[in-house]
């Protein structure tokens, strides 16, 4: 009897020990994960009739962009989150649906904001979700693939690197030292923040196939994201902060040449060509900043 009860005590002492390790272990109390959302890489979303505010599907399409973060909540919550962020970053910074989004979360709405579409981001967060994303302008395979300003700009680049949106988040995120953990979206974004920052966890919610997209069902993209929260989340240990070398310089290609005329003449900002500008921030905060200044004014 003895024998049986020290093997019981044994076994269950491992079972504790193991649940320990499931999960992340961020702190004792508090747990915090940042979720930034776009529209572009939500499932089923094709064209402007779902993106803008005056496209005859966007009331419909911005319900789904709830429903998919709603699925990323409901993951970190079940993961262990005890505090959710979230950015509503497309557009007017107005697309969420805040009576139908998770009573348990905080929403940053409207512009201007110094950090975009990262506002709200500390080193006090665990994890970063980047919901609904999308590629960087050019790129094949993508579902209405730009790059912060779809009608301004054509590319930038951080230290040298060009970066999809996703990127310069991250960089944002990794100022803090918080990595980024998941990406929903189609094939070609997640491609592209796996190239940047490694393996973190991709939801491909369509594909792109040339400027069109195969989709998957809303329901179906929503339980997929969950899950991949959650994944996510177990394995937050696999994920390091997108750190970039101090100071940081950007180089901003404009799709117009009066745009980098006029940006050119700001102070502390180079103008390289007729479309490319350059400006060299202390860090990314500063950069951030600088390219919000630009996009809003």
């Amino acid at each position: 009897m003895k024998k049986r009860s020290v093997l019981l005590a044994f076994f269950l002492l491992l079972i504790l020990f193991l649940s320990l390790f499931a999960l992340p272990q961020p702190g004792p109390n508090n747990f915090k994960v940042y979720i930034s959302a776009d529209i572009e890489g939500i499932g089923g979303v094709v064209s402007r009739m779902q993106t803008s505010w005056e496209g005859e599907e966007y009331q419909r399409f911005r319900r789904f962009m709830t429903q998919e973060v709603n699925a990323a909540i409901e993951g970190a919550l079940d993961a262990g989150a005890t505090e959710v962020v979230v950015s509503d970053s497309h557009g007017s910074g107005q697309n969420i649906l805040i009576e139908e989004l998770n009573k348990e979360v905080k929403l940053i709405r409207d512009w201007p904001r110094p950090l975009i579409m990262m506002e709200g981001i500390d080193e006090t967060f665990d994890a970063v979700f980047f919901i609904g994303y999308h590629a960087r302008e050019g790129s094949r395979d993508a579902t209405l693939a730009h790059t912060m300003s779809g009608s301004r700009i054509f590319d930038i680049k951080l230290n040298g690197i060009s970066v999809p949106e996703a990127g310069f988040n991250a960089a944002i995120a990794g100022h803090f030292g918080v990595p980024v953990a998941l990406i929903s979206g189609d094939q070609t974004i997640v491609a592209q923040a796996k190239e940047l920052l490694g393996d973190v966890e991709g939801v491909v919610v369509k594909e792109g196939i040339g400027t069109i997209a195969k989709t998957i069902h809303p329901e179906k993209a929503q339980k997929l994201i969950k899950e991949g929260a959650i994944r996510a989340l177990k394995r937050l240990k696999d994920f390091q902060p997108f750190k970039l070398q101090t100071p940081v310089t950007m180089e901003i290609t404009f799709k117009d040449e009066v745009y980098a005329s006029l940006v050119g003449m700001l102070p502390g900002v180079k103008q390289l060509d007729g479309r490319t500008i350059s400006f060299t921030g202390e860090d990314m905060v500063e950069v951030s900043k600088f390219l919000s200044a630009i996009l809003f004014l």
